[in-house]
């Protein structure tokens, strides 16, 4: 899977930049997105305008970690893996027996774009399994990924030489589009475009970049880890009805 966003849309962490950046601009002329596409005929691209794109392929799937893709509501999902608490979630969001784990992406997005009653960094806790997903609202113009607290799919981002945040499940892709300046997507934690990188597993904690070289003895784009140290400052939960901007906190 393949997903680019203007850094108007996700800002890219700084320590994501590596001094081998790529000279490559992933959005211009469509060149990742034809890359992708000579790489695996038959797939599906879908232009999200100035804001980026998103790209996938049903071929070559692992049958333990499928790919699914849905719009509901111009909100675009692009989902890997399985969640085991398929049942129980489809209980809590009112949904029915034939919702799949991209369909339950996109309602537990949507509960919490709405006010819903539960903190962000819960509601990705309590997706129970192996995944990894990406998803774009484009009425609101927001990014909300995540990758589940084992790393069980493979999953990274970078940064192109416009700034662009580019998120994949091949390094392959990482590498022509953004040189050095990629990682793999930290585990347990989720991105938006209004809070940034968080743990879900940690919500207190800050996250701090750790220095990655890779087998050449080159300088790569960090990995993120929690700072056990470092504590968020929390001005408590908001209350139900509050004229607050609920979006903020995600």
């Amino acid at each position: 899977m393949l997903a680019v966003f203007d850094q108007s849309v996700a800002k890219s962490p700084e320590a994501l930049q590596s001094p081998q950046s790529s000279s490559v601009s992933a959005l211009k002329d469509g060149f990742l997105a034809k890359h992708f596409s000579s790489v695996h005929p038959g797939s599906v691209t879908v232009n999200l305008g100035s804001s980026g794109l998103l790209a996938y392929s049903p071929d070559k799937q692992n049958p333990l970690l499928p790919r699914l893709f849905a719009v509901v509501d111009d909100i675009f999902c692009l989902f890997q893996g399985h969640i085991e608490n398929v049942a129980q979630l489809k209980q809590q969001y009112g949904l029915t027996k034939a919702a799949n784990e991209v369909i339950i992406i996109i309602e537990a997005y949507r509960s919490l774009r709405d006010r819903g009653p539960y903190p962000p960094n819960q509601v990705v806790r309590d997706f129970q399994g192996k995944f990894a997903f990406v998803l774009f609202d484009s009425s609101s113009r927001a990014t909300f990924f995540a990758a589940d607290s084992d790393g069980s799919v493979p999953f990274f981002w970078g940064t192109d030489a416009d700034g662009n945040l580019v998120l994949s499940d091949e390094t392959e892709i990482l590498t022509n589009s953004c040189g050095k300046s990629f990682a793999p997507f930290p585990k347990g934690c989720f991105f938006s475009t209004s809070g940034g990188l968080r743990s879900f597993e940690h919500p207190l904690n800050e996250l701090k970049p750790v220095p990655r070289v890779d087998s050449s003895g080159q300088v790569c784009g960090a990995n993120f880890k929690v700072d056990a140290d470092a504590k968020k400052e929390t001005s408590g939960m908001p209350r139900v009805g509050s004229a607050a901007n609920w979006s903020a906190d995600y």
